[in-house]
């Protein structure tokens, strides 16, 4: 077994003078090309830096002071998309707190353009276009419902389908075309437009207006009259499916926004001043000093000036027993006090504090991750190019074969107009958010939450496992797992009397102890020594129980059997605690927070199927060490800090590793937005569940096998949705380039090809 100790500092940010930064909320991105695309032209700028976040739709600016925030709006805006500056909170100057003044903050809250006042969303569009699409679409398919004049009716229902409620896509593809990218949203507009274009034309020049026409026909019947058809069906139904599938996917972004969120909603919102005033947290300042008292949140990074405290930092370090604060120890802001109080002199506030910076780790992460082209974009690049090269060979061939005369020209055009219209498969919309929808359903019965199709492509090449421990390798709470009681000392007695004491202090150590009886005794006199012992009065016997150091104060030395017990103990990674009463060492007590019981089994069976497993924690060797023999892990890094955790995660990838992290903590918030595949553990906290791609709802490790298999599984099948989507379609390609396209075929192949897509991804209930 290999134990790498990392370095417990953090390094500070470094900032170039004269610069400032600014987050520019961006509308209308919806691919990683537009992220590549916006990152580029705004990186033109003399001197600016952007990473631009395709979760969050907004990006992260560094740009000189010379440079006006117009000019960076302006660099968006020639890229295709509009962009605001989100409002943040500015830097007051450091100064004592007297005479503060209140700072406006947004909070660090992401928004969601699409919730801005007077923006429309995507789901009042599906809703909307679904509402019109219905009946148009039973109209087109069923002729026996074509009453006279039914062909008008269609037209004045698709109208606000197409152009409003498909604007997010034409809007995309209008960007990209400038770029000369193609995506999925190019191939939405040609083949909506084409069908809705080609059927205005029909009903305003052709013959398709008049009333009384309707469908009829065989699937292959010569089509002696092309402008009698119209494909106002096509166009609704792809408008209606697609803005299905992205109101699903932005249910994803929400999530992304939320995790940095959540680590901001971690700091503390008020905070009390050493002269006893109590002040909003937006108006401490650097310098100042603040008391944190018993079971409140240390308001900001800091150096304890005076007072003696345990302090719960397991959300930074990840350790599961509280570290013992004092005199010039430093404290981080949004950690716990268990016990004690302390005056604090703040070091770092606002944007400067661990927290922030947290933030700041989880954001850059997911844009990072927002690079990676989604599958049928990267389909679409190679399918659009070759649909509309083969609607310009049909028109040519056509006009060849016709002696380019004006029919053969109108024919070619028609035959042409026609392979772009069945070119854009309605299954394609619901290839994937319907397989999502199933699978993340049934992931839901089994206590997994599934975020998205980047979730989904993640778990499918992931070769590398790296667990956190507090909490995911083990229970997360503090259990007894050693007693000693010294020769001559009754066990049930040593625990009646130490489990009363116990019972009186809300450590987290003391809690565990105080759980070894159910027979409590009495306990007067109690006094808690912070980040020492406790004393009290049990039975008429003075009792004490703490760390070794106060036991040795007490009794003057301890016994050779409880200096060993306490050196075997603290060897695993175990917290000590030494007891007694009426002057003598009674027994030692062992406090660990013990592996999981599925730990070492799940372990197994991840190996097995070929992963590298490592166990990347905060706490200590020791703990490491022991946590991970009886997980049967064999590599472990120890004592690494939040960003020590982006870092391992960082070289693993650059290594050629595809990386999925378990955790359930802060510490581990950005380390899960940096892997490959986030898992967060179920009970884990919001920081770390909204960071992650896979949440889980149940204990253990062994959620954890399942979430990948269903999420491979899921994988297989939206591969499978894709592929009839587009076999489907393009079966008929021929038919439609032979001049033999009939709107009842087009028709026929979009509802088989919707209900393959369907009933595959309905396979997906009886995963297990």
């Amino acid at each position: 077994m290999t134990i790498a100790d990392r370095g417990r500092g953090h390094p500070a940010d470094s900032a170039e003078a004269p610069r400032a930064q600014a987050v520019l909320d961006i509308e209308g991105m919806t691919c990683a090309s537009c992220v590549a695309r916006v990152e580029k032209r705004l990186q033109r700028l003399d001197g600016v830096s952007a990473s631009v976040n395709l979760a969050t739709e907004s990006a992260r600016v560094e740009y000189p002071t010379a440079l006006a925030p117009e000019e960076l709006l302006a660099a968006v805006r020639e890229a295709g998309y509009d962009a605001h500056v989100r409002p943040s909170r500015s830097h007051a100057p450091e100064q004592p707190h007297e005479g503060h003044a209140p700072e406006q903050s947004d909070g660090g809250h992401v928004h969601d353009v699409e919730d801005r006042p007077g923006r429309t969303t995507l789901l009042t569009r599906l809703l909307v276009s679904a509402a019109l699409a219905i009946p148009v679409i039973a109209l087109g398919m069923v002729p026996a419902w074509q009453f006279p004049g039914w062909q008008w009716v269609s037209l004045a229902l698709t109208t606000p389908v197409v152009l409003w409620g498909g604007w997010p896509f034409h809007r995309a593809t209008f960007a990209n075309a400038r770029h000369g990218a193609m995506t999925m949203d190019t191939l939405i507009t040609l083949g909506t437009g084409a069908a809705f274009l080609w059927s205005v034309w029909a009903l305003l020049f052709g013959s398709a207006g008049r009333i009384g026409m309707t469908h009829e026909g065989g699937l292959f019947a010569p089509v002696h009259d092309p402008s009698s058809l119209v494909y106002f069906e096509v166009a609704a139904a792809v408008t209606v499916f697609l803005l299905l599938g992205r109101v699903i996917e932005q249910r994803s972004k929400r999530r992304a926004g939320a995790a940095v969120h959540a680590l901001l909603d971690l700091a503390a919102r008020d905070v009390e001043l050493e002269d006893g005033t109590r002040v909003g947290i937006e108006r401490l300042r650097v310098g100042d000093r603040f008391v944190v008292r018993p079971g409140e949140k240390v308001a900001t990074d800091g150096v304890v000036v005076a007072g003696d405290a345990s302090i719960d930092e397991s959300m930074i370090t990840g350790e599961s027993a509280p570290v013992e604060a004092s005199a010039g120890s430093t404290v981080t802001g949004g950690t716990l006090a268990s016990d004690g109080r302390l005056i604090v002199r703040a070091t770092s506030v606002g944007d400067d504090t661990r927290l922030a910076h947290l933030a700041r780790l989880v954001e850059h992460a997911q844009a990072e991750k927002s690079r990676v082209q989604r599958l049928a974009d990267r389909v679409s690049a190679v399918f659009v190019p070759v649909v509309v090269a083969l609607a310009a060979l049909t028109l040519v061939a056509w006009m060849v074969v016709g002696g380019f005369s004006g029919a053969s020209v109108v024919s070619g055009f028609t035959a042409a107009v026609a392979v772009l219209i069945i070119a854009c498969p309605c299954a394609l919309g619901l290839a994937t958010p319907v397989a999502i929808l199933v699978g993340t359903g049934r992931g839901a019965q089994l206590g997994i939450l599934i975020t998205g199709p980047d979730a989904l492509e993640a778990a499918e090449r992931i070769d590398t496992v790296v667990l956190d421990k507090t909490g995911t390798l083990t229970s997360g709470e503090m259990t007894v797992s050693d007693l000693t009681p010294l020769q001559g000392t009754d066990a049930a007695e040593f625990t009646r009397v130490i489990g009363s004491l116990e019972r009186a202090s809300e450590h987290p150590v003391a809690r565990a102890i105080s759980a070894l009886t159910a027979d409590h005794a009495p306990v007067t006199g109690f006094a808690g020594i912070a980040g020492r012992g406790v004393t009290g009065t049990v039975d008429g016997h003075d009792v004490f129980a703490g760390r070794p150091a106060f036991a040795v104060e007490i009794v003057g030395g301890l016994p050779e059997e409880a200096a060993a017990a306490v050196a075997s103990a603290e060897a695993s990674g175990a917290t000590t605690v030494v007891a007694g009463w009426d002057g003598a060492v009674r027994g030692v007590v062992a406090v660990s927070d013990l592996v999981r019981a599925d730990s070492a089994q799940t372990v197994a069976r991840l190996r097995s199927e070929g992963l590298r497993i490592i166990l990347l924690t905060g706490d200590n060797p020791g703990a490491a060490r022991a946590a991970a023999s009886a997980a049967g892990i064999d590599e472990v890094i120890a004592g690494v800090l939040p960003e020590a955790k982006v870092a391992e995660i960082a070289r693993l990838q650059a290594e050629g590793g595809r990386v999925a992290m378990v955790g359930d903590g802060v510490n581990d918030a950005a380390a899960l937005a940096t892997a490959d595949l986030g898992i967060a553990m179920g009970g884990g906290t919001d920081a770390a569940m909204h960071a992650s791609d896979i949440a889980l709802a149940g204990q253990g490790l062994t959620p954890v096998l399942t979430a990948l298999s269903l999420s491979r599984r899921t994988m297989r099948t939206i591969r499978g949705n894709l592929f009839w989507a587009f076999a489907y379609n393009v079966a008929a390609l021929p038919a439609a380039a032979l001049g033999l396209l009939n709107p009842m075929l087009a028709g026929a192949a979009m509802a088989f090809s919707s209900v393959f897509v369907v009933l595959n991804s309905l396979r997906l209930r009886s995963a297990r």
